[in-house]
């Protein structure tokens, strides 16, 4: 047998044979054993842990639905047509995001897309006249059982960016973002929530703050005056997570002392980002709340 011959001692395929095999239909396709093949493949040193992470993200894209990741219908922050769009500059500021719902009268009434750049020429030395037909973009609806592989393929086609989730009656449910369906792919994104790279803790205007999920306790004692054990965990999250008793999705809070801690980013096996503030006096404590009706 020459030296570049796969050995089959003790009747054991090589992973590349095994893989071959599987991709070629001769064995049946499933999905654990593509996955063990792939993490024999890392252990031998022929598949870098991120791409790994990658495709394992992808394999899992295909099993969510939009409701697993979306934005709820109650943290939508839209704009509405019966205002003179000079007062939807505070909101815009605000946020700091890059597209808003614009609504009617009824919330559930989403008209169009604002990218919040189109703005700009209402506000120059010479404002122009504002249209409203010419300024929204089209909405792209979908409904909350969408599986992302198909929502991304649909966001590709479209040039979309941004989706409205709508129940089965038709009503806002929430909206979701090809961003957050790439980052169940490739892990957290930066967005407008831009931290220091050394920086756990950005300061936001009314009393919130946004927190990384890996801040440690000591580190969030420090800057909130409090006193969280850092006995059983070393992060926030940990300890966030552990309130909940389970990985919580975004959207959902818990007071923890004298802090309210809401999800603003998960996936399913972990919190990437908390808005914290101070804890509504008459709320229980230690109380976790869902605000995802979904």
């Amino acid at each position: 047998m020459s030296d570049d011959q796969p050995s089959h001692s003790n009747g054991q395929r090589s992973w590349l044979e095994r893989l071959t095999q599987v991709l070629a239909g001769n064995e049946p396709r499933d999905k654990d054993d593509l996955i063990e093949l792939l993490h024999d493949a890392h252990q031998r040193g022929l598949l870098e842990a991120d791409a790994l992470a990658m495709i394992e993200g992808v394999l899992h894209v295909s099993e969510q639905q939009v409701r697993d990741i979306m934005v709820p219908r109650s943290q939508v922050v839209v704009l509405s047509k019966t205002d003179d769009p000079r007062e939807w500059l505070p909101t815009v500021l605000e946020h700091g995001f890059s597209r808003y719902p614009v609504v009617g009268e009824n919330r559930d009434d989403v008209l169009g897309i604002l990218i919040a750049k189109d703005l700009l020429r209402y506000f120059g030395k010479e404002p122009v006249e504002f249209n409203m037909r010419e300024l929204l973009r089209p909405a792209l609806f979908i409904p909350e059982s969408k599986r992302l592989n198909a929502l991304l393929k649909q966001f590709q086609e479209s040039r979309n960016h941004m989706a409205i989730v709508v129940d089965e009656y038709g009503g806002l449910a929430g909206l979701v973002t090809m961003e957050d369906v790439i980052e169940q792919i490739v892990g957290e994104i930066d967005d407008e929530h831009d931290f220091d790279e050394d920086s756990y803790i950005l300061e936001h205007e009314h009393g919130h703050s946004l927190v990384k999920a890996l801040t440690p306790i000591d580190e969030f004692n420090a800057h909130f005056g409090t006193q969280l054990s850092d006995d059983e965990f070393d992060t926030i999250g940990g300890l966030v997570a552990h309130h909940f008793g389970h990985v919580p999705r975004r959207g959902e809070s818990v007071i923890i002392g004298s802090q309210q801690f809401q999800v603003i980013r998960a996936d399913n096996r972990r919190i990437h980002l908390l808005m914290v503030s101070p804890a509504p006096v008459e709320s229980p404590r230690l109380e976790a709340t869902g605000s995802n009706p979904h």
